[in-house]
């Protein structure tokens, strides 16, 4: 993939917003994996080719990540979608705006675009959505969202006044992992929530499969990008996969254009079969 797609693939948001369909993710970035020059670069890399969504956490590298994106926003012209997520230890009507604000700083930008829930810890629902609806009306965030919540932790959100303002459920999802599909995804679509999946491109012994590897040949494409277009393919699903070089952020973009056949997804149905039954939310 030389260049950005004119109009590559979106997911419409249930306030409106189109965003990319394929962003990145920045688990391991700004903690020493590769230079942080050449992360930089890979996060340019991935802006120019149209993944303009960006998903970060302070948990991540104790906010070296959001630091090290940050920098690399640096002096870009358009500004791209921003999410980033509050751990629960923080998710207090005291500690989700101190956490907000350092993010923020962090980042050098005066809002984000969504801001998450990293995940259910003690304390209730009701002062988590307080605190993200304060942040919303003073205009640091645009919209706020959850991450690792299951179709329990959904109904009981949704039972909370104001908890129906759930831009996003950020969840595992990826071809060797479908549980999501039998409830949690239907839920969401229903909802009117939109699924961001992380860690789309699983395991390297995952990227090893023969299928994966199988398909993308046909199509002159890495098996990540298979990975990556099988993740975004229903059109209301956004990936969010991690590369630390330039390299990598390319074979992820081609997954933009690769549009797989209804064969190529019948194989991928036979090697990763979807789900039959109720399955535990999958996390990292």
């Amino acid at each position: 993939m030389s260049g950005p797609l004119a109009s590559p693939p979106r997911v419409r948001l249930r306030d409106g917003r189109a965003v990319p369909a394929l962003g990145m993710g920045s688990w391991n970035l700004g903690q020493g994996r590769h230079p942080a020059a050449q992360e930089i670069e890979a996060l340019r890399t991935g802006l120019a080719l149209g993944m303009s969504l960006v998903d970060t956490a302070e948990m991540y590298g104790d906010g070296k990540s959001e630091q090290l994106i940050g920098q690399a926003l640096h002096g870009v012209h358009k500004r791209p979608f921003l999410v980033s997520k509050v751990l629960p230890s923080h998710a207090t009507a005291r500690g989700i705006p101190r956490a907000c604000d350092a993010s923020l700083e962090r980042l050098g930008v005066e809002r984000l675009d969504l801001y998450l829930l990293h995940w259910r810890g003690g304390g209730p629902l009701e002062e988590v959505v307080a605190a993200f609806e304060k942040l919303r009306q003073a205009g640091k965030i645009a919209d706020w969202g959850v991450s690792n919540f299951d179709v329990e932790d959904m109904e009981e959100l949704w039972r909370v006044p104001g908890g129906e303002r759930c831009l996003v459920n950020q969840v595992l999802y990826h071809v060797g992992s479908r549980g999501i599909e039998f409830d949690l995804l239907p839920w969401c679509r229903r909802h009117h929530v939109a699924v961001m999946a992380y860690s789309p491109l699983g395991s390297r012994a995952l990227l090893g499969d023969a299928t994966l590897a199988r398909i993308g040949q046909a199509h002159g494409a890495a098996p990540t990008a298979v990975a990556l277009a099988w993740a975004i393919r229903s059109g209301d699903v956004v990936a969010i996969p991690e590369s630390g070089t330039p390299a990598h952020m390319r074979e992820n973009a081609a997954g933009l254009a690769l549009e797989l056949t209804d064969a190529d997804l019948a194989a991928l149905d036979r090697a990763f079969p979807p789900p039959r039954r109720k399955q535990p939310l999958d996390v990292l």
